[in-house]
């Protein structure tokens, strides 16, 4: 039966289903593990199960929530504490809750005065992160630079490209196009996004040069010497270079450093992907892994990896905001406004690809302000803590090799017997239900990946992974 009182819900209804909503999702947590964190139905299964076409009349909004039970079979459940696959995408409450409010707002904060505390709230908590982590001085809203939240680290490592694009071409390529015979540098194992960006910038793919690694799969700062200096005998002008934080098949940890002396010396624009390693720089113990950031250009991370703030928000740091601001403005006369004239106050819609913007501050300033700086450094503390634990069971087993180092929350390991059984032992991992891996190839191996990093994610259930992971290879022995 239909209950609409009108053709918009009432607040009273918003209120009445909204509780329920919360509800549902506290239940869902409650039940998380119930689930097998793989979905296992097949292509089509979800949509088979789905009405052909639109409802003419408008359903009753618990009919409407009571859909999630046809979906949920074709829910992968990011969320388990036996999620390992990829990078882990932590959320919490009050990230959750402050993104509710956010949405609840239906606000657009492209520029100053279309909310501004929008504005104000992200600068402002974009400068708390520069002295949570220890980042250069440089990077907060009272120096040259400052800090804005991107939906993901491609976007961060995107804008940057254009920014150091024109940089580099004194803005010719914005005014006259791509024709400047740029280039630009990352490690072979650097995140595919850096790919796509050169695409996306009108650079090429073959101005990308995929520098060598060294045998803990960092950027080797010789090779980068080596491609940088031909490629300007043959008459082209190095323009960027993406030192990864944290890589994805390894979490490799590139010489930030060593990488920014030759930078500095050519110079080239250096920007800093630490997408998910960067919030472990909120513990003093891990901050080696900024060494050398003070000849970064840009750096970005994402709380949404490592933070427990939910999908999406990336960090993204320039030291001269001038130079981004001057690459991507575009000022239409409906957007001029007295304050934007007045030069007094940030519009962000400067600072990215899309003119629209989300409260995504909102939930970030509810995480720390929740968790505050100590919450957040136990969680990853522990973390970094279970990983060794496990890493000390893998290495307990003959049978089994770590391939990498382990200087975080990634183990890559693999059976000694060959890519094959490697292969078929994460199927079958992943079939049962019980735990999502994904691989990698490092060295034309096969390798395992185990990514410990979910919000509920505790040492037993490491421990519980870790052990059926042996039956399993019992099993597969046997037959």
């Amino acid at each position: 039966m239909n209950k609409h009182s009108n053709q918009h819900m009432t607040t009273d209804e918003f209120r009445k289903q909204g509780k329920k909503v919360i509800d549902w999702i506290a239940d869902y947590y409650d039940q998380i593990e119930q689930y097998p964190v793989l979905s296992q139905v097949k292509p089509g299964e979800i949509r088979s199960n789905l009405p052909q076409s639109a409802p003419i009349k408008g359903r009753d909004y618990g009919d409407i929530l009571s859909d999630m039970d046809k979906m949920m079979p074709g829910i992968t459940h990011w969320q388990s504490p036996n999620f390992h696959a990829f990078f882990p995408c932590a959320t919490s409450g009050p990230a959750i809750l402050g993104d509710l409010i956010s949405t609840g707002l239906g606000i657009n904060g492209m520029n100053w005065v279309t909310s501004p505390a929008c504005t104000e709230v992200e600068t402002h908590v974009l400068d708390w992160l520069v002295d949570m982590m220890d980042l250069p001085n440089k990077f907060k809203s009272t120096s040259t630079g400052g800090g804005v939240l991107q939906d993901t680290a491609s976007s961060s490592s995107l804008v940057a490209l254009i920014a150091a694009r024109e940089k580099t071409s004194n803005g010719q390529t914005n005014k006259n196009g791509g024709n400047q015979r740029l280039t630009a540098y990352s490690s072979s194992q650097a995140h595919s996004s850096i790919e796509k960006a050169v695409k996306i910038a009108g650079m090429g793919k073959d101005s990308l040069r995929l520098i060598k690694v060294d045998d803990s799969f960092a950027m080797n700062p010789k090779h980068l010497r080596e491609s940088i200096e031909t490629d300007i005998s043959n008459g082209l002008t190095p323009a960027f270079v993406c030192a990864t934080v944290g890589t994805t098949s390894s979490t490799a940890l590139d010489p930030i450093e060593d990488i920014g002396k030759i930078c500095q010396e050519f110079n080239i624009w250096l920007h800093v992907d630490a997408a998910l390693a960067g919030p472990a720089a909120l513990c003093p113990e891990f901050r080696f892994i900024h060494d050398g950031l003070e000849y970064a250009d840009s750096y970005t991370f994402n709380p949404h990896k490592w933070m427990l703030t939910n999908f999406d928000c990336s960090v993204f740091y320039v030291a001269n905001r001038k130079v981004l601001i001057d690459s991507l403005s575009i000022l239409p006369e409906y957007l001029k406004n007295k304050d934007t004239d007045s030069e007094t106050v940030i519009d962000y819609r400067d600072w990215g690809i899309p003119l629209g913007r989300r409260f995504r501050a909102l939930k970030l300033w509810h995480v720390i302000n929740y968790y505050g700086v100590e919450g957040l450094q136990k969680f990853i503390r522990g973390h970094v803590e279970n990983t060794q634990k496990l890493k000390s069971w893998i290495e307990a087993d003959d049978r089994f090799e770590i391939v990498a180092p382990v200087p975080l929350n990634l183990i890559c390991f693999r059976h000694k017997n060959g890519n094959n059984l490697n292969e078929r032992l994460i199927n079958t991992l992943n079939r049962s239900g019980k735990m999502y891996l994904t691989h990698t190839r490092l060295n034309d191996q096969f390798i395992i990946r185990f990514s410990v990093g979910q919000t509920t994610t505790t040492l037993n259930h490491l421990k519980k992974s870790w052990d059926y992971i042996l039956d399993t290879v019992n099993e597969m022995e046997k037959g």
